[in-house]
């Protein structure tokens, strides 16, 4: 069984951490463990895509 970490309430509360925290959780469906890996935790990030990355390149533009 895995073993539960706790997370430091100061740490609920850092604006750095809740943002690392949400890109992680935006990203963490296209994580895929390489079979070979799986119970070691290595694997790849699959592609965003071309229009997601249009998006974000737009996003950015907008941003400057």
């Amino acid at each position: 069984m895995a073993e539960e970490t706790e997370i430091d309430p100061k740490l609920l509360e850092d604006p750095v951490f809740q943002r690392v925290l949400a890109d992680s959780l935006e990203i963490q469906d296209r994580f895929s463990a390489e079979p070979v890996y799986a119970k070691t935790g290595k694997g790849y990030l699959k592609s965003a895509g071309v229009e997601e990355l249009k998006k974000i390149k737009e996003e950015k533009a907008a941003e400057e």
